[in-house]
Order: structure tokens, then C-alpha cells, then sequence
């Protein structure tokens, strides 16, 4: 392949453009607002998590509590009546007044017990509605940690997508200029080559590969016409000459 040394060289500048938005895009996925949003996004589903839990021991027990106050005032009405019964009088038979005033001490023990549930559930209850009330707070101490590193995030990708979109014009504009069959053989390159497809011969060693050309390699390279395109033997790029290549 030909092209004229000047086209040649024009593949050094499209290739130095290449290489800052190979920058610029490892820049934007290496941004540690990256790793820390998702460690802040993990202990906020961690806490989330948790804070549903809590809510859901509260309403838990708060439908427990419900039923065991419930069950006190039923044992209270119920022992109120037969206290009611006692003292009226109505109850003659000393047989029948043994087997109420028995009832009557069986319910106070049965209220005494369903109370001390009531005050057991009602301390778990409240110990959930603390736990709630704290995970709480820490939810929303993380969204705001993560709301700020998004935000940070957001603002430096911004920063680095205008500047890549800036390289990105620079290099339709040289590459515009680059006979198409050249620049398709440095594209392929540097598709295959890690991201380098132009490399400038400088002081007799390639810049793609560092290493130096030999001395058969010199001698052809010398040889060779100014618009011949010439490939580096060692790494197969494109092997650009310029005042400084030392031949």
C-alpha cells in the first residue's frame, strides 16, 4: 500500500486522538464514585431490608397486642360479672357461692397472667418501633451518601463526555483527510492490536512494540520509497517515518 508520508503522519495525530478517548473512557468506568455508589447501594438494601423486618415484627406485635388486651377485657368483664353476682346475693346455695368465688380467684390469676403478656408484648413492640425508628434514620443518612455520590458522579461523567465528544470531532476532522484505505488498514490494526494501529519510528525502534529494528530491517526501511506503507515486522502496525526515526 501507498499513501503520501504526510497522510502517514496524519495517522500518528488520528492515533493520539484514539488513545485520549481510550483514556477518557477508562477515566469515566474508573471514576471511584463507581465502586462506592455500589457499596453504598448494597448497605442500603442491606438496611432496607432490616427496616422492613422491623416493620413488620411492629405490626406484628402490635396485632398481638391488640388480641392480648382483648383477651384481658374479656377475663375482666367476665370476673366483673361474676363479682357483681357474689355481692348481690343472688347466690344462696353455699355450694354455688364456693364455685363462684373459686371462678372469681381463677380469672384474677388468668387477668394477672394475660396482663404480664400484654406488658411482654408491648416491650417487644416497642423495642421494634426503636429499631424501626433507627434504621430509619440510617436509610436515610445512606440515600443521602448516595445521592451525593451519584450526583459527583454525574457531573464528573458529564465533564468527561464533553471532552471525549471534543476528541471525537478533532478526529473526524484529521481522520476526513486520511485515504480511506489507509485509515481502514489502521483501524483494523488497531482493533487487533490493543488499541494502537500507528506507531512512529523513532531513533530505529517502533513506538508499538519498543522494540528496535535490526540492521536488515533499517537497511529496507531506508530502501523503501517515502510513500510506501511500511508495518513494523515485529508487531505488524503501521510504521510511520518521520525526522526523528535515526535512519
Amino acid at each position: 500500500m501507498n499513501a503520501a508520508p504526510a497522510d502517514q503522519i496524519r495517522l500518528l495525530d488520528v492515533q493520539a486522538l484514539d488513545v485520549r478517548l481510550s483514556q477518557l473512557a477508562h477515566k469515566r468506568n474508573s471514576l471511584p464514585e463507581h465502586a462506592e455508589i455500589e457499596s453504598l447501594n448494597k448497605d442500603l438494601a442491606q438496611l432496607r431490608d432490616l427496616l422492613v423486618a422491623a416493620q413488620t415484627e411492629e405490626s406484628d406485635t402490635a396485632r398481638e397486642q391488640t388480641k392480648a388486651e382483648q383477651d384481658v377485657d374479656q377475663v375482666r368483664q367476665r370476673a366483673a360479672r361474676d363479682q357483681q353476682r357474689l355481692d348481690s346475693g343472688a347466690v344462696s346455695s353455699p355450694k354455688d357461692l364456693e364455685s363462684l368465688q373459686r371462678e372469681i380467684v381463677s380469672l384474677a390469676k388468668r387477668q394477672g397472667d394475660l396482663e404480664d403478656v400484654v406488658l411482654e408484648v408491648m416491650e417487644r413492640r416497642e423495642s421494634a418501633q426503636e429499631r424501626a425508628a433507627e434504621l430509619t434514620e440510617r436509610v436515610s443518612s445512606v440515600q443521602s451518601k448516595t445521592d451525593d455520590a451519584t450526583a459527583r458522579r454525574d457531573a464528573a461523567t458529564q465533564q468527561i463526555d464533553a471532552e471525549a465528544a471534543d476528541v471525537a470531532k478533532e478526529r473526524e476532522v484529521v481522520a476526513g483527510v486520511i485515504p480511506a484505505d489507509l485509515l481502514k488498514l489502521y483501524d483494523k490494526l488497531r482493533s487487533q492490536q490493543g488499541g494502537v494501529g500507528a506507531a512512529r519510528l523513532y531513533q530505529r525502534k517502533c513506538e508499538g512494540c519498543r522494540l528496535e529494528l535490526n540492521i536488515t530491517e533499517v537497511n529496507d526501511v531506508k530502501a523503501a520509497s517515502p510513500d510506501t506503507v511500511l508495518r513494523c515486522e515485529n508487531c505488524h502496525r503501521i510504521l510511520v517515518r518521520t525526522s526523528e526515526s535515526g535512519l
